[in-house]
């Protein structure tokens, strides 16, 4: 009578623990998925691994401070496009607004997606690089030999010519790389309004 009392109770047991692992795994699937935003979203917010902050507007006054800025570009593997800034480098001073244009051409002759991860080296200036505007992390869409032009709109926070930490970096490299990426229903178009969108600003 006991062992039969005891079939019930171990059955409703075992259900609620292929539950429980049912749980877990879903609740790891998920976790494992937002890792990777919520690390993007921490990075942008702290600067951590030579990741530039997001801005939302420009500083009130310019310092006196000038940094050299190169621009460096790049493409994986897989992705046959070509991908430049319009100039290599340039002088940027500390609070100072500056909008750099690169241009990305499709060499091929079927319609490829890419999107870009950029970094900032030395990673010590990556808290004070900050951009207002970018193409980063936004999957860009072109047509066989398709060319377009992008902006980054970015200004070095007056704060790095208060660090001491900074004083000996006279040369930042803001560097991109875009990869390969699956077809979406975003256009491109959306990248060349933000260059008309800068345009009419300068």
């Amino acid at each position: 009578m006991t062992e039969q009392a005891l079939k019930p109770d171990s059955k409703h047991s075992n259900r609620r623990t292929l539950q429980a692992c049912a749980l877990l795994v879903v609740s790891m699937l998920g976790l494992a998925y937002a890792a990777v935003p919520l690390y993007s979203l921490f990075c942008k917010m702290t600067g951590f691994g030579g990741t530039p902050l997001i801005a939302t507007r420009a500083p009130d006054s310019v310092g006196t401070r000038a940094f050299s800025v190169q621009f460096d570009s790049n493409v994986a593997k897989g992705l046959p496009w070509r991908f430049a800034p319009e100039q290599p480098r340039m002088d940027v001073r500390a609070g100072e607004t500056v909008t750099v244009i690169y241009k990305i051409t499709n060499l091929s002759d079927r319609e490829t997606a890419g999107m870009a991860t950029y970094n900032v080296q030395p990673d010590i200036m990556a808290p004070y690089f900050n951009k207002l505007q970018c193409f980063c992390f936004n999957e860009m869409v072109l047509k066989p030999h398709e060319t377009v032009e992008v902006p980054v709109v970015f200004f070095i926070d007056p704060a790095a010519a208060q660090d001491r930490d900074v004083e000996r970096v006279a040369m930042i490299s803001l560097s991109y790389t875009f990869f390969p990426a699956k077809r979406s229903e975003k256009s491109v178009v959306q990248a060349k309004d933000a260059v008309a969108g800068s345009a009419s600003k300068l």
